[in-house]
């Protein structure tokens, strides 16, 4: 099988996918959702001039002085009337700023005696929030395409949005396959081990904003593999094992026997050579993965993670950083290379100290890694402190 290289594949990959239609949900719902339109801001935030301290409206020109005191403005109620010249009104944080005022000394700086306050001087919009000084109406607050967070619903929340038009959340199939995966908590035979990918798998996809099922492990069986594709009611199946050339690797030719149309066969990179990508023939999209979990993991974070960003609208690169090497590294074979890697700061420096082991099999150092490194098919040697690519990996 032609090896591709690892931006060419996931190119190939993307060409075939497009975005799943929109839908209004909720706000309070709408938390990991792509939105399929922009928000706009109908109003200016804040709509009048506010206070941005406790204290004293006043006419600047006034200040220094003693002032008669003539009402109160408060958060949901202001005061109605017009200050003149002499006169002050007692504001709190948040409320409007009445009509004829133009600074508000803070109460800090303020005496009150019963109806009079003497105060010290003040400039003109002094503790003031200008309308609009956080946005305008007309104003485009979020962009299509923008994950929603909850920084950015409070922003949504704030233009007096209820609903937000977004992009369908994906329905991605997790099928893992192999004699010798079994589900905890059932007690593995002397020749199994307990499925790890397809569960952590199904975990980044939901947080990635898709909607994951994983689907029971099924046997190296071609029939048994071809009725688990059949039935997997999907945008997207992500298989987990088989996707190889081996005696028991089956999931491509229960693919074929599925009408499956091969747009990636392999993939030159390290690990997870055996991943592949296709069209099955009612138009379901297919992503074989290796079963070695952290080849698994690696190749989620380079293909499927942004085949189901895209399936939602959103953006499909990968936020490669900039960094130091902690150690000297070999020079890199004919595979292009990710090695798990921890980051830490260094001097105000991002230093990538990529684990020993880089075993495709070790779950323990995927779960301890915080990014992988990036090292191109036959890069040269490099010294400690030299310059590499790296993709961080979300941590909570």
């Amino acid at each position: 099988m032609k090896l591709m290289p690892v931006d060419d594949a996931r190119a190939a990959m993307l060409a075939q996918v497009a975005a799943l239609p929109a839908e209004t949900v909720a706000l309070k719902t709408a938390i990991g959702r792509v939105l399929a339109e922009d928000v706009t801001a109908v109003r200016h935030q804040p709509p009048f001039d506010a206070s941005a301290m406790d204290g004293w409206a006043l006419r600047s020109a006034d200040a220094p002085g003693t002032l008669a005191v003539v009402g109160e403005s408060a958060a949901g109620h202001g005061y109605e009337g017009e200050l003149k010249p002499g006169q002050a009104v007692r504001i709190f944080t948040g409320a409007a700023m009445p009509a004829g005022a133009d600074t508000i000394v803070i109460q800090e700086d303020a005496t009150r005696e019963g109806d009079r306050v003497t105060v010290s001087a003040s400039a003109p919009g002094a503790n003031l929030r200008p309308a609009g000084g956080d946005f305008k109406a007309g104003q485009a607050l979020l962009s299509a395409g923008t994950r929603i967070d909850p920084w950015r619903l409070s922003l949504a929340a704030s233009a007096g949005r209820a609903e937000v038009l977004v992009h369908a959340r994906p329905r991605v199939a997790i099928v893992s396959t192999g004699e010798e995966i079994v589900e905890a908590p059932a007690a593995p035979g002397p020749y199994q081990i307990y499925d790890s990918g397809a569960p952590a798998l199904a975990a980044m996809v939901e947080g990635w904003g898709g909607a994951a099922f994983k689907c029971k492990p099924v046997r190296d069986e071609l029939d048994a593999v071809i009725g688990a594709l059949r039935d997997a009611d999907a945008d997207l199946i992500v298989t987990v094992g088989g996707a190889s050339v081996g005696d028991h690797d089956l999931v491509r030719a229960a693919a074929q026997a599925l009408g499956l149309s091969l747009k990636v066969a392999s993939v030159n990179v390290r690990p997870g050579k055996p991943t592949f990508f296709g069209v099955l023939g009612d138009g379901r999209r297919m992503l074989g993965l290796p079963g070695n979990p952290a080849s698994a993991f690696v190749c989620a974070e380079l293909f499927l993670k942004p085949i189901v960003m895209k399936l939602q609208g959103g953006a499909e690169n990968l936020p490669m950083a900039s960094a130091k090497t902690a150690v000297p590294l070999a020079a890199n074979g004919s595979r292009e290379h990710w090695m798990r890697a921890k980051l830490s700061y260094v001097d105000g420096s991002l230093i990538a100290e990529p684990y020993r082991d880089q075993d495709s099999s070790l779950v323990s150092v995927f779960a301890a890694a915080d990014a992988l490194l990036r090292r191109a098919a036959n890069a040269q040697a490099l010294a400690a402190g030299d310059l590499v690519e790296v993709l961080p990996l979300a941590r909570a």
